[in-house]
């Protein structure tokens, strides 16, 4: 019913919308200015009372939709909470709760405790890593101090190294001022 009462008014909107409408372009079409005068305000005030209706009809039929959907929703949810009250399970089903939640809080142990484990593992190797590469620090230094002639090779080799780096960083330099320039220019 409710339906059909907004499809008409909807309907009558347009009727009247399509009136004004018709309104208008005989306002226009008529030349007279006093009497033009008039029939613009008169069709001015039309189209006011067109809006205001509009806007009444649209404000009434969102808040009717609205209080329609809350009654639904309230409607559903004490339905739902009568059908719980009425069941005889209620203690079955608060004892399904907390079992289901025992089980979670017992897999999120066993996580921590496997998450923490792979940790410790990942420590031990990390210290077993260093404790090799310190032993072969001490080995490379120690055959620097033994054999001298390694020793000036690998200084040599820094020093190449060092020159290197210091020519490709100019170059990089040099490149990114003339893009730079080539960019702003």
């Amino acid at each position: 019913m409710l339906a059909a009462m907004m499809t008409e008014l909807e309907q009558l909107l347009a009727r009247l919308t399509a009136v004004n409408d018709k309104m208008a372009e005989y306002t226009h079409s008529v030349g007279a200015p006093s009497y033009n005068t008039a029939l613009t305000h008169t069709l001015q005030r039309h189209r006011d009372i067109l809006q205001d209706y509009t806007h009444e009809f649209h404000k009434t039929k969102s808040n009717f939709l609205s209080l329609r959907e809350r009654e639904d929703l309230l409607g559903s949810v004490h339905r739902d909470i009568e059908s719980y009250k009425s069941s005889s399970q209620v203690n079955n089903r608060r004892n399904e709760l907390f079992l289901k939640e025992h089980e979670h809080l017992r897999n999120s142990d066993r996580f921590i405790d496997h998450a923490i484990s792979i940790a410790m593992a990942t420590k031990e190797n990390m210290l077993f890593q260093r404790g090799v590469l310190k032993s072969i620090q001490t080995r490379v230094t120690t055959l620097a101090n033994r054999f001298p002639a390694i020793n000036s090779l690998i200084h040599r080799i820094n020093l190449r190294k060092r020159r290197d780096s210091l020519i490709l960083g100019g170059v990089i330099g040099i490149c990114t001022i003339l893009l730079l320039l080539y960019t702003f220019h």
